[in-house]
């Protein structure tokens, strides 16, 4: 527990920062891990990405030089991915209506290990089916500096400090808006140790009728 009382605030017009939400949420990313283990994608310009990743959930996000995209199986393994757990569901809809969004339902996970010196560089979530779903992004362990601009790489951004239980969720105006995290700075974190790991809920696939 951090200690911090939740509160929340407009980060963009349909973004907000909930600190201290995921508090009461029991996460935890082992058992996805022990089933599909975390792994260092390339990106299209073949370069192992710096951040580790894995994926729970019906649908999971990979990359290689042919592109983004999301499968259904893992494939390292060839398997379906883990099911998303129903505590991180539960989190990912709860912190949606809170910040506006109701009745989201995610249908994927992508789970990111960084290690000090790892960083996401700016990027659109646009691999997805629907844009009008929008993003749950939650913060575990070490601190990180999150940026956030608008629908253009040149925007200017803002940049946003999360801590341990904070999420973000970004819908509507927001939904396309550029975002990243920069380079993770060293230290220990009591519960994760020396990682950040975020947790990336979308809807990818179609709606379900």
């Amino acid at each position: 527990m951090n200690g911090r009382l939740f509160d929340d605030s407009e980060l963009a017009p349909g973004a907000r920062v909930l600190r201290g939400f995921a508090l009461d949420y029991a996460i935890d990313v082992d058992a996805v891990a022990a089933e599909s283990p975390f792994r260092h994608m390339v990106a299209k310009n073949g370069f192992p990405m710096s951040v580790a990743m894995t994926n729970c959930g019906p649908l999971g996000w990979v990359s290689d030089r042919t592109g983004y995209r999301y499968e259904s199986r893992d494939p390292l393994s060839g398997k379906p991915w883990p099911a998303m757990p129903a505590e991180f569901a539960r989190l990912a809809r709860d912190a949606a209506a809170s910040a506006g969004y109701a009745s989201f339902a995610p249908d994927a996970c992508l789970i990111n290990r960084y290690e000090p010196g790892a960083k996401m560089g700016l990027h659109q979530d646009r691999d997805e089916h629907d844009f009008g779903q929008p993003i749950v992004s939650v913060s575990l362990g070490l601190p990180a500096a999150f940026v956030f601009g608008g629908a253009k790489r040149s925007d200017k951004t803002v940049r946003v400090e999360l801590e341990h239980d904070d999420v973000v969720v970004f819908g509507g105006p927001s939904r396309l808006c550029y975002h990243g995290v920069l380079t993770l700075a060293d230290g220990v974190h009591p519960q994760l140790g020396r990682r950040r790991l975020n947790l990336t809920f979308r809807r990818a696939g179609p709606a379900v009728p």
